[in-house]
C-alpha cells in the first residue's frame, strides 16, 4: 500500500508539470502586444506604455525563458524586485475585480468550499442510497420509479432546475432568497460584530455563538445545494444501481446465500464493496466539479463563489483571472485524482497488488 501510494505521490509533479505547460500554451497563442495589453488600461492608446511592459517582462525573448519567468518571476534591474511567477503565487492582476487573482481565488473559496460541503453530503448519502435500493427491489415499484427519476434528472438541464425553484421558492413563497447572507449579516461583519474567521459562514457563525446568522446562511445554501443535488442523484442513481446489480449477479453472493448469510450482511459486506468501486470514481470528479466552482448554479443563485467569479472574468474577456481560475482548476483535479486512487486502493486490493 506505501509503495503505490509512493508511485501515485511521484505523478504528481509530472502532471502538474504538464498542466502548466498547457496553460502556458494557451497564453502563448496571444501575440507580445496582446500579452502586455492585458496589463495596460488604455490600449491601444499607450504603444509606448506596451513596449515597456514588453521589455519589462521579457515577452520578447525565447519560450523557454518566457515560461521560466512565468513560473519563477521576472527581476526588475532597476529596483531587483522580482515581480510575477506563478510559484510564488502571483497569478496576475484581475481588471474586473481590482485586485490580484490570488487574492480573488482566496475570498472566493471559502464559498465555493462550504457550498461543496453541504452539496456533497446530500449528493452522495442520498444518490448511493437510491441505487441501492433500486437494485435490490429490482423491477419493481422503487426501481420503476427511481429508473424515471434518474431519467428526468439527467435531461434536467442545471439552469433550468435552479430557475424552477427560484421562482417557486424566493419569488414566490419567499421561503429561500438568492445570495450568501443577508443585508443585516453584511452590515454586522462590516460594523466588526460578527467575525468571519475562516471565510465558511455557517462554521464562523458557530464560532461566533450567532445561531440566528448560521439559519441565515442555511437558508441561502437551500436552492444551491438542492439544484447541485438533484442534478448529480440521477448520475449516482444509475451508476450504482448498475454497479449493485452487477455484484448481486456475482458467484460470491451465491455463495454467501448458500452458506446461510443473511441477505443484509451478504448486501453490506460482499456487494456493496465491490459496486462502490465505480461509485468512487465519480465522487472524484463531483468533488472536482464542486470545488473548482459550479458556474451555472452560483451564477443563477447571485452565490460568490469561484465558479461565479470566473463566469464574470471570462464574459468580460479577463484573459489572466481566466488563466487563473484554469491553474486553479487543474491543481484541484490532480489532488482530487490522487485522492480517488488512494481510496480505489483501499476498497479494491486488486489494484495495490496489480
Amino acid at each position: 500500500m506505501t509503495t503505490y501510494i509512493i508511485r501515485r505521490l511521484l505523478i504528481v509533479p509530472v502532471l502538474l508539470f504538464g498542466v502548466t505547460i498547457i496553460i502556458f500554451g494557451m497564453l502563448m497563442l496571444l501575440r507580445p502586444e496582446e500579452r502586455a495589453s492585458l496589463y495596460i488600461r488604455d490600449y491601444p492608446r499607450n504603444p509606448l506604455a506596451v513596449e515597456g511592459v514588453i521589455k519589462r517582462y521579457q515577452l520578447d525573448k525565447p519560450i523557454y525563458i518566457q515560461y521560466w519567468n512565468w513560473l519563477v518571476g521576472v527581476k526588475d534591474p532597476n529596483t531587483g524586485e522580482i515581480t510575477g511567477g506563478i510559484l510564488r503565487g502571483n497569478l496576475g492582476y484581475s481588471k474586473v475585480n481590482s485586485q490580484p487573482v490570488a487574492e480573488v481565488i482566496t475570498d472566493r473559496f471559502p464559498a465555493t468550499l462550504e457550498l461543496a460541503i453541504w452539496s456533497f453530503l446530500p449528493i452522495i448519502g442520498v444518490g448511493i442510497w437510491l441505487g441501492i435500493q433500486a437494485a435490490i427491489n429490482h423491477n419493481k415499484f422503487f426501481d420503476q420509479f427511481a429508473r424515471v427519476f434518474s431519467i428526468v434528472g439527467t435531461s434536467f438541464p442545471t439552469f433550468v432546475f435552479g430557475l424552477l425553484v427560484l421562482m417557486l421558492f424566493y419569488a414566490k413563497l419567499r421561503w429561500f432568497p438568492p445570495g450568501r447572507i443577508s443585508d443585516w449579516v453584511s452590515a454586522l461583519i462590516l460594523k466588526g460584530e460578527f467575525i468571519p474567521h475562516t471565510g465558511i459562514m455557517t462554521l464562523d457563525a458557530i464560532i461566533n455563538g450567532r445561531f440566528d446568522i448560521f439559519l441565515d446562511a442555511l437558508r441561502h445554501l437551500v436552492l444551491p445545494v438542492l439544484t447541485l443535488s438533484y442534478v448529480n442523484w440521477a448520475l449516482f442513481l444509475r451508476i450504482t444501481r448498475s454497479s449493485m446489480l452487477e455484484a448481486l449477479n456475482q458467484d460470491y453472493m451465491t455463495t454467501a446465500k448458500a452458506k446461510g448469510v443473511s441477505s443484509k450482511d451478504s448486501i453490506n459486506k460482499h456487494a456493496l464493496p465491490n459496486a462502490l468501486i465505480p461509485v468512487v470514481t465519480i465522487a472524484g470528479f463531483t468533488v472536482i466539479m464542486l470545488l473548482g466552482g459550479v458556474v451555472i448554479t452560483e451564477t443563477i443563485f447571485s452565490y460568490p463563489g469561484i465558479g461565479s467569479a470566473a463566469a464574470r472574468a471570462a464574459a468580460q474577456l479577463d484573459v489572466v483571472t481566466v488563466l487563473g481560475f484554469a491553474i486553479f482548476n487543474g491543481v484541484i483535479l490532480i489532488f482530487a485524482n490522487l485522492v480517488v486512487d488512494i481510496l480505489y486502493a483501499i476498497i479494491d486490493p486488486r489494484v495495490r497488488l496489480s
